[in-house]
Parts: C-alpha cells; sequence; structure tokens
C-alpha cells in the first residue's frame, strides 16, 4: 500500500501537541521547585481537586488503543463494544465503594503498601515486580501500535514516532512528576475529544447524514449488539462484556497503582470519588465516540473493505486510512487526528512511567534506604522516571508480534489484572486469609491465566468464534483483492477448542477467581488470621450488606475485626484510629513509621482528607 504523505500543517498541528505536553512539564517543574519532596514529585501534594484527576484517569485508560482499536472492533465485529457502558458502570462504582476508602484511608502511596499492612512485605514484593512487568509490557503495546499503524498509512516515521512519545512523556514526568502528568493528560483529553468531534463531522457528512450511516449499519448487521448467549467461547456477547470486561476494567481502575495515585492525590476521599465519577462521564464520552467512528468508518467502506482487498495489512490501520481518506483535502485535519490518537499514546505512557517509579520508589528504594533525605528521593524518584521511560519505550519493539491492539491490551491487563485483584479483594473483603493463602492464590491466579492465554496465542480460537461479520470488495479494484479465507487449524489438542478458546475479556475472570479460590482454600487449611490483629480500615465489611437485619451475623462475618461503626467513627475523628492495637499490627511486619500514615477524618465534610500528612515527609 502507498502511504499518504502528511502536508505542512499536519506537521505544525501534530508538533505542537508535543510542545504543549513539555511546556506543562517545564512549568510545573518551575512552578513547584521550592517543594522539591518525593511526596510533591509523586503524589502532587495530596492536594488536587477531582477536574484535573477526572480527565487524567480518562485520558490514560483511554489511549490510542482506544482511538485506533476501538473503531476497527466495531467495523469487523459490531457495535457489540457499546455494552462496555455498563461494565464501566459497575467498575466505577466498586472501585469507589470498595478499594478506594481503603487505600485513602491507610494514607499509602503505593498501593502495594496496603499488603505489607494487611499481609506481609514478601506478599507486597510479589505483586510489585507483577505489576511493574504487566506495565511495561502494556506500554510497549501502546507505544507501538499507533506508532504502527501511523506510519504504514501516512508515512509518518516509525521508530521516530515511538521514540518522541518516549523522549517527551519522559521529559515532562521527570520535570514536573504527578501534577505535570494529571494536568498534561487533562490537555491531551480534550485534544482526543476534539480529534474524535471532527472525524464523527466530517465521516458523517461523506456518508450522506447519520441516519444513512445507521441504516447502513443495520443492513450490515453492525448493530446486532444484544447476544445473550452464554457460551464463554464466543468473543463478545453481552456477557463477555458485562461480566469479563467488569472483571478486566475493575483489575485496571480498582487496584492499578496508576489509577489509585491519581485518586489519593486528591485533597480529600470525597473529591477522589467524584473524580471516579465525573471520569466515568469521560469513559462513556469516549466510548460512543469511538462506536459511532467505527460504524461510520463501516458506512464508508461497506463496498470496498480495505482490509480484505490488501489495501491496508492490519485492521489496526482502518482508522488512520479512513481519516486520510475523509480528509484528503483539508491540510492540517489529518495532524490532529494523528495528535488525537498520540494524545492517548502519551497520556498512557506517561501515567505508567509516573507509577512504575512511584511503586519502585516506595516499594524497594525507601525499605532498603529508610531515612533518604527529602532532596535525594526527588532525585532518586526522577532517576526512575529515566530508567522506565528507556524501558517502556524499548518494549515497543516486542510489541510486534502480539497481534490487534485490543485485544492485545486487554489480554495483557487480564492477565495479570486479574490475579492483582484477586490479591486485593482477598485482603479487602476476606478477613481471615492469611499471607499463605494471598502468595498462594496469586501464584495460582498467575498460573491460570497466563495458562490460558499463552495457549490461546499459540491455539488460536476456532474462526466460528471470532470470525468477523461480512466484508464486501464488490467495488474494489481487481488487482488489489486478495483471498481471504479462514485459517487453516493445523493438528490441535482437544484442550484448544475449549479452555484456549475462552473469550480474551475472561482472562481476568480466570485469574482472580483462581486467586481467590486457591487464598481462601489455603487459608481455612493453614490457620486462618486472627481478626484482633488486623486494624478495620483494612477491611470492607461488604458481609453487611448481605446481613442487615442481623447484627450477630454481621459479626460472625467480621471473622474478629472490630468494625463497630460507633467506636471506629469515634476513634477516626479523634485521629487515633491507628494507635490502638499497634501492637498487634507490628506483628504483621509493619514498622511504627507507618502508623502515622492516616489521613484525618473531617466531620464537617463527612470524609476524609490528606491534612494529616502535611507535616508528614516520605
Amino acid at each position: 500500500m502507498e502511504a499518504k504523505n502528511f502536508a505542512i500543517w499536519d506537521y505544525v498541528v501534530f508538533a505542537a501537541l508535543f510542545l504543549v505536553s513539555s511546556g506543562i512539564g517545564v512549568f510545573f517543574a518551575i512552578k513547584e521547585r521550592k517543594k522539591a519532596t518525593s511526596r510533591e514529585f509523586l503524589v502532587g501534594g495530596r492536594q488536587m481537586s477531582f477536574g484535573p484527576v477526572a480527565l487524567s484517569l480518562t485520558a490514560s485508560f483511554m489511549s490510542a488503543v482506544t482511538v485506533l482499536g476501538t473503531p476497527s472492533e466495531v467495523y469487523r465485529f459490531g457495535a457489540s463494544f457499546i455494552i462496555f457502558f455498563i461494565a464501566y458502570l459497575f467498575v466505577i462504582i466498586l472501585t469507589s465503594e470498595l478499594f478506594l476508602p481503603v487505600f485513602y484511608r491507610s494514607g499509602i502511596t503505593s498501593t502495594y503498601e496496603y499488603l505489607q499492612l494487611r499481609f506481609n512485605k514478601p506478599v507486597r514484593y510479589a505483586a510489585t515486580v507483577i505489576y511493574i512487568v504487566q506495565t511495561i509490557l502494556y506500554t510497549g503495546v501502546v507505544v507501538y501500535a499507533p506508532a504502527l499503524a501511523l506510519n504504514q498509512v501516512t508515512g509518518f516515521d516509525l521508530w521516530g514516532s515511538v521514540f518522541a512519545t518516549g523522549i517527551v512523556c519522559t521529559f515532562y514526568c521527570t520535570l514536573g512528576g504527578l501534577k505535570a502528568v494529571v494536568w498534561t493528560d487533562a490537555f491531551q483529553m480534550v485534544v482526543m475529544f476534539v480529534g474524535f468531534l471532527t472525524v464523527l463531522i466530517q465521516g458523517s457528512t461523506h456518508a450522506g447524514g447519520f441516519h444513512n450511516v445507521l441504516e447502513q449499519s443495520t443492513n450490515g448487521s453492525r448493530l446486532h449488539i444484544f447476544d445473550f448467549d452464554v457460551d464463554p467461547l464466543r468473543r463478545h456477547t453481552f456477557w463477555t462484556i458485562t461480566v469479563g470486561g467488569t472483571f478486566t476494567w475493575l483489575g485496571i481502575y480498582g487496584v492499578n497503582q496508576s489509577t489509585i495515585q491519581r485518586c489519593i492525590s486528591c485533597k480529600t476521599e470525597k473529591h477522589a470519588k467524584l473524580a471516579l465519577y465525573f471520569n466515568l462521564l469521560g469513559l462513556w464520552i469516549i466510548l460512543v465516540c469511538a462506536v459511532f467512528s467505527g460504524l461510520i468508518m463501516y458506512s464508508h467502506f461497506k463496498d470496498c473493505d480495505p482490509w480484505t482487498s490488501g489495501i491496508i495489512s492490519a485492521p489496526d490501520q482502518l482508522m488512520p486510512y479512513f481519516v486520510m481518506e475523509i480528509f484528503a483535502t483539508m491540510p492540517g485535519l489529518p495532524g490532529l487526528f494523528v495528535a488525537c490518537a498520540f494524545s492517548g499514546t502519551l497520556s498512557t505512557v506517561a501515567a505508567s512511567i509516573n507509577a512504575l517509579a512511584t511503586v519502585t520508589f516506595e516499594d524497594f528504594v525507601k525499605s532498603c534506604f529508610p531515612h533518604l533525605s527529602d532532596k535525594l528521593s526527588t532525585w532518586i524518584s526522577k532517576g526512575l522516571c529515566i530508567l522506565f521511560g528507556v524501558l517502556c519505550t524499548t518494549m515497543a519493539v516486542a510489541a510486534s508480534v502480539l497481534g490487534g491492539v485490543v485485544q492485545a491490551a486487554l489480554s495483557i491487563h487480564g492477565m495479570c489484572g486479574g490475579p492483582m485483584l484477586g490479591l486485593f479483594s482477598l485482603g479487602i473483603v476476606f478477613p481471615f486469609v492469611n499471607w499463605k493463602g494471598a502468595l498462594g492464590g496469586l501464584l495460582t491466579g498467575i498460573i491460570l491465566s497466563f495458562w490460558v492465554a499463552i495457549g490461546a496465542f499459540v491455539y488460536p480460537a476456532p474462526a466460528s468464534k471470532t470470525w468477523p461479520l461480512p466484508l464486501s470488495t464488490d467495488q474494489c479494484i481487481k488487482s488489489n483483492v486478495t483471498a481471504t479465507g479462514s485459517p487453516v487449524l493445523s493438528s490441535r489438542p482437544a484442550i484448544a477448542d475449549t479452555w484456549y478458546s475462552i473469550s480474551y475479556l475472561y482472562y481476568s475472570a480466570v485469574g482472580c477467581l483462581g486467586c481467590i479460590a486457591a487464598g481462601v482454600i489455603i487459608s481455612l487449611i493453614t490457620g486462618r488470621q486472627r481478626g484482633e490483629d488486623i486494624q478495620p480500615l483494612l477491611i470492607r465489611p461488604v458481609c453487611n450488606l448481605f446481613c442487615f437485619w442481623s447484627k450477630k451475623y454481621k459479626t460472625l462475618c467480621w471473622c474478629g475485626v472490630q468494625h463497630d461503626s460507633g467506636t471506629e467513627q469515634e476513634n477516626l475523628e479523634n485521629g487515633s484510629a491507628w494507635k490502638q492495637g499497634a501492637e498487634s499490627v507490628l506483628q504483621n511486619g509493619l514498622r511504627k513509621e507507618s502508623l502515622v500514615h492516616v489521613p484525618g477524618y473531617d466531620p464537617k465534610d463527612k470524609s476524609y482528607n490528606n491534612m494529616a500528612f502535611e507535616n508528614t515527609h516520605f
């Protein structure tokens, strides 16, 4: 395929994105130079408001994977992707009401600090290593996939864009810390929305109006959204998206360092929750834009599919190819779309670099060197940003073998995020689970999720479960048409058509449920954790929802944890909740210094705030 080249105005628009992003980093480096502590650098002084944090959260996980991958998925498989609307709702409610209160009130900087508070250091270190591997792999996909797609369609230099992304993200993360990441993400979120909006307006105009798009999509079976088939081998059904999608995205939102770090940087718990709920609106808006972009693209290419006709070599190139066609006579707008795609990439990579630097500093550096000065801590944090910037950019090379960007990205999150979700669920929901159960459960979940994912990579699912909807090449130039058929399957073990063929959206559920089941069983065999040794703030008494009619049964389900709401509320308001039972906490391997890491409770606002951190040095 002959690439369509950028005009000078396209390069100007695209370059402006990088310049503004870098400028925000420089601005915060200058503005915050007198507050050069690791606390300011890594969590923004814990005084952020919900607005920019909400935009930052949306931008970070609505990456170029969404901008390029989701319209391609809708084009090939139909608009059932819109059902993620429901999954996102469940994810945000569970994150804000189940996981966030525990992380926020315990005053941690790294989410994996919680695992040491609840279990012990080995569990914390094991989880941190898995998170680092997961994030570097995912970031490689996010950097490489859009660069390749844009290179082959627009002629935009592949390695130039890969290295530019890595250098710019590392630059503003290292200079400005979390505040630069959050405000740059907010700017990039606006760019993403404007980019999508121009595509929607121009694309629907080309199609003769939005009613034509819907009519042609209906005729092409793209609007058959609700498929209630319970077969877990089907790639996308109502159940795989709502159930599997909830598990996958809960691993991304509920216990992911990148998300929780932004939330705990908010000035109060109420602001943190507002950030999550406003972020939900952003997720819905971007999802709707991406789905309708896919439908408009189908309407445009319904008689000549550029993928099956050989005009493009991969489905992820559909969106850039479509943009270059509809904006062929409008210089600057293709550059705006590329800026839209790379805004998603920049926001995700920057958030990943900052989160990786935070967990490495908090979980490894501070554990080995607990008495570092503020100045040295800040320089080490910046050095870690540079290190992970280089690693994430380098990992982009390995991403070329992982297939479509959406499936590759969500598979990575499912393989690692599912077991991690199970591990934190064991700690927060099951008070009787001990550290042996936690470690055994994590190992079991990782083995199960990697087993099914690697098996699916070696033995792809049968075409009957994953083959796209019909695509036409009737009006293509015949010389460009290449024969496309179902892949020929070599000799396959029986397990390849069952276990290995499960929908990629269930990888997270497999890892999570496997981790929880193994953790509970191992804990019951090796001896349950004594509830008296666990601080109430580390547990969410979800059993209250199911035993609300009986205080006796609620107390029984607490497994000895002192969840007397009146007493606990009183202690929180007096700022003494952590001081009680300090010795029992220390038995879990917790240092005394950690006991002061608790935000205060504001009875007027009925919310927790970070003012207790003002005089605390990290």
